[in-house]
């Protein structure tokens, strides 16, 4: 999926219709000591691995996320794109 580097969009801090840049959205990584973690850690506390899993059905793809910064407030907002795609989104230069 080809994405344009700059579009046009609403923004919703300006209330009206400007151009933002696109970048793709990174994960942030998971925090070891977060109380999560430390919960689904004792859980599992005496089992070898882990608790059964439950069996989900596998989705065909993903959604895609990007996020928009807004080039007169400098504002960053994060956009889905709604159909599932299973290539990782393109910035077309």
């Amino acid at each position: 999926m080809k994405i344009n580097k700059e579009i046009m969009s609403y923004c919703k801090f300006c209330r009206k219709h400007t151009s933002h840049n696109v970048k793709t959205y990174t994960k942030k990584a998971q925090r070891g000591l977060s109380l999560g973690t430390r919960r689904h850690n004792r859980a599992i506390k005496g089992y070898v691995g882990s608790i059964e899993p439950k069996i989900h059905p596998k989705k065909l793809g993903r959604k895609q996320k990007v996020m928009v910064a807004c080039s007169q407030c400098k504002k960053i907002t994060e956009r889905v794109f709604g159909m599932r795609t299973k290539k990782k989104i393109e910035i077309a230069r």
